[in-house]
């Protein structure tokens, strides 16, 4: 009973809160522009941060190639709960055609921090510290500087 009640659960809010479109414009490492039914919206990464572009924080144009070469001008599905962020961004996980998670993959391949102010998924959490240990990009630097910490140094 338990099982029928949790894929019941996973069905509805795979249909609820998933939805599609084609990726039109890449702002930076984790944050894109996709149009779905004919109508640009902003979409913000879910769970990750990435380098800021804005501040010249290093490897912020890696992940916004890394982000273009995977999904730019492809199909994607935005999985989300509909919460937008304070400049009106749907906050998603971005999935490929293919399944691939973008969001994870930033992590994975060291082009992102897990976001643990907003998100506790243990998941991303395992794929930074696994990035950190095989020290790729932004972690081959002893002192790499989250994005939050950067903005921060930068108003300075």
């Amino acid at each position: 009973m338990e099982y029928r009640i949790l894929v019941l659960v996973f069905l509805v809010a795979h249909v609820c809160f998933g939805q599609g479109g084609r990726v039109v414009g890449v702002k930076d490492g984790d944050t894109i522009e996709v149009l779905v039914d004919g109508k640009a919206i902003v979409v913000r990464f879910e769970h990750v941060d990435c380098p800021e572009i804005g501040g010249g924080q290093p490897y912020s144009r890696v992940a916004k190639e890394f982000v273009s070469d995977l999904c730019f001008g492809k199909e994607v599905k935005l999985v989300s709960n509909g919460t937008k962020d304070r400049y009106g961004r749907l906050i998603a996980v971005v999935l490929t055609k293919d399944g691939v998670n973008v969001n994870l993959e930033l992590v994975k391949n060291g082009l992102a921090w897990h976001y643990k102010r907003y998100s506790s998924d243990a998941v991303y959490a395992d794929a930074e510290i696994l990035a950190r240990t095989r020290k790729v990009n932004i972690w081959r630097f002893e002192g790499a500087v989250a994005p939050w910490e950067w903005g921060k140094r930068k108003r300075i």
